[in-house]
């Protein structure tokens, strides 16, 4: 991920997206030569307040459709949140 740019197949069918850094410095971290180069690859899962209901024990429940986020929510989020760029192909 650079510049707030990410693919489409980059994000899932319930609204969470994963990308991945090759380097750690690109976060803006110091470089120590001990500890050499290394990336990192990140997940994260958007869900709406009220989805503990079908992990909870004592009675779980079901979300009714419209609850449940998509694709499409999880891309217009990343845009509002952090101004960023979705494209059809990797450049």
């Amino acid at each position: 991920m650079k510049e707030y740019e990410l693919q489409i197949r980059n994000f899932a069918d319930n609204g969470s997206f994963g990308f991945g850094i090759s380097e750690h410095i690109d976060l803006g971290l110091k470089y120590d030569p001990s500890s050499g180069i290394y990336g990192m690859d990140f997940y994260v899962q958007l869900a709406r307040p009220g989805g503990r209901i079908t992990r909870r024990r004592n009675q779980p429940g079901r979300l009714a459709p419209k609850h449940k986020l998509t694709k499409l929510d999880g891309m217009n989020w990343f845009k509002t949140k952090f101004d960023g760029i979705i494209m059809a192909r990797p450049s």
